[in-house]
């Protein structure tokens, strides 16, 4: 019995000893190449840079340290509580192979991940990488036990991973609102005027736009972690989890509209401080609402077709994979080791792509824009700012004018061409730039300007300093490299990955936009963007 013991003892120190040498060398891959971009955050470490997201108000990711709260508390509760029973045909077993290959695999699957975030300059993909590599180590040190136990916490995880794309989202969710706000304040006999996402009254008594901050889409992740975790907490099959995570994207929506709806009938009663006070005590009431109906559903599903929970009688397998768990150790250590000096080389080489405008003569920015536009337009130079010479990378090229109408004086087309470097982030969403000026996007569509070039048309208000009146504006721009034009940040975003991880290629993209004023409609500021752009693009753009 002695020997027995003594035996699984040893076993599992040389299974944690293994597990350790493989930990330490991951820990060296993300510290040191586990972040390739410099735009916004200058380290090497994937950690700090994760960590740092969490710190920026800006990134919305400010809840990951709740999130990472929940996963140490699911992981030490899974542990503690076993898994002595399975749900009837869920094919749950605890007698799981002691084999050292699924944490292999998972440590090589997520060093692969990591390289091609590396190349790719996609931070986020490497993130995914880390938490399958550190699913590996603890299956490796802990067992099937442990594997079982660490899977959920560690892709828990993920909902701390900011994640922009969200922001298309809450555009769409923002309309949504706002149409059925506006429709059921109208069913109740309330006059409300509708323009884009501002509701105000006829009298001007009160006004309330919908911006981002009051979507729901930044609460969306927050709210979708709990969905989950509730579902997490209350089931063991999958598919009942994911139901508790799918009513949670419903119950988000009707939860913005009764807290749209609680602010037009306070304000409507009592007028803006009104409703400033309702916008601010239904801000709990959207997770009360949410959180509320995921639990009464979750209730309502145990109570009417509860699982059927039966013991494991399932026996734990010995531990019979000393030889090939030290196999194991030598390839990821070696994996890792080599995709180290790897990464280093890569970063030591010159920068390598292509570019679709005509650069100055130095190379670095793009041609300088025509002074004028026929007799019609005279450009001014409009100087890049301290704050933008700052944040972006060094490499980052510039050109931008100010064109004026000659005749009038009256109406502006600002044309901007902001020419990316070695480093992705010189150029991002336009969207995250507008809003940051001051300006609400109203609507967004697509257009093709004279000569086949496709971009993203913008409609957005900013509101006067002095006045308080609005100013519309359309705002339109498109990406360009020397194999292609492309409308929007996701279309470039995916070819300028594919182009680093095919063909190892980073190229410079230019980042065009042309804004013009449109008090006098769109069609109007439309013509005059493409009287500039005729004067413009043929001399800059080298692909059309």
């Amino acid at each position: 019995m002695e020997s027995a013991v003594a035996s699984r003892e040893q076993s599992a120190s040389s299974r944690w000893i293994a597990a350790a040498v493989c930990a330490v060398a991951g820990v060296a891959v993300w510290q040191f190449f586990g972040n390739a971009t410099r735009g916004y955050v200058q380290t090497d470490s994937m950690f700090w840079w994760w960590i740092s997201q969490w710190l920026d108000p800006q990134a919305e990711t400010e809840h990951g340290w709740l999130v990472l709260g929940i996963s140490g508390w699911l992981l030490w509760r899974n542990l503690k509580e076993g898994s002595g029973f399975r749900v009837s045909g869920s094919g749950f077993r605890v007698g799981d192979s002691e084999s050292v290959w699924p944490a292999a695999v998972a440590m090589v699957a997520g060093l692969a991940l990591n390289l091609a975030g590396f190349v790719a300059q996609q931070t986020r993909v490497g993130i995914v990488g880390f938490l399958l590599f550190a699913w590996g180590v603890l299956r490796l040190g802990g067992g099937p036990r442990w594997g079982r136990a660490a899977a959920f916490p560690l892709g828990f995880l993920l909902f701390a991973v900011p994640v922009n794309v969200l922001d298309t989202a809450g555009f769409w969710l923002r309309v949504g609102v706002v149409d059925a706000s506006t429709a059921l304040a109208r069913g109740a006999g309330i006059a409300l005027v509708r323009n884009g996402t501002q509701l105000f009254a006829p009298d001007g008594h009160y006004q309330y736009d919908v911006v981002a901050a009051c979507s729901g889409v930044r609460s969306l992740v927050a709210l979708s972690a709990l969905a989950l975790l509730i579902g997490y907490l209350n089931f063991r099959t999958w598919w009942r989890r994911g139901l508790m995570l799918a009513l949670c994207w419903p119950l988000a929506f009707l939860g913005n509209v009764a807290r749209m709806m609680a602010i037009i009938f306070a304000a409507q009663a009592g007028g803006q401080a009104w409703g400033e006070r309702a916008h601010d005590v239904m801000g709990y009431g959207v997770f009360v609402i949410v959180l509320g109906g995921v639990w009464l559903a979750s209730e309502a599903l145990r109570r009417w077709w509860p699982e059927q929970i039966i013991p494991d009688t399932g026996s734990r397998k010995p531990d019979t994979g000393g030889r090939w768990r030290t196999v194991a150790v030598g390839v990821v250590v070696g994996l890792a080791v080599g995709e180290m000096f790897f990464l280093a080389h890569l970063g030591s080489l010159e920068a390598r792509g292509r570019v679709g405008v005509v650069l100055t003569a130095d190379g670095k920015d793009p041609v300088d824009l025509p002074l004028f536009v026929g007799t019609e337009w005279v450009g001014r130079r409009a100087e890049v700012t301290a704050v933008e010479r700052e944040v972006l990378p060094p490499d980052t090229g510039f050109s931008r004018r100010n064109y004026i109408e000659v005749a009038s004086g009256r109406h502006a087309v600002f044309v901007s061409v902001v020419l990316s470097g070695r480093d992705r982030t010189s150029i991002h969403r336009p969207e995250v730039c507008l809003v940051g000026q001051g300006w609400t996007i109203r609507g967004a569509g697509s257009h093709v300007f004279n000569g086949g070039v496709p971009a993203t048309l913008l409609r957005t208000t900013r509101t006067e300093a002095r006045g308080g009146n609005p100013v519309p504006a359309l705002v339109a721009y498109w990406f360009v490299n020397g194999d292609r034009v492309v409308a929007s940040h996701w279309e470039r975003f995916m070819w300028d990955a594919w182009n680093r991880l095919r063909h190892g290629r980073a190229d410079r993209w230019a980042y065009v936009l042309v804004q013009a004023d449109a008090g006098d409609g769109e069609a109007a500021a439309l013509a005059r963007m493409q009287a500039v752009l005729a004067g413009v693009l043929p001399g800059l753009q080298l692909r059309r």
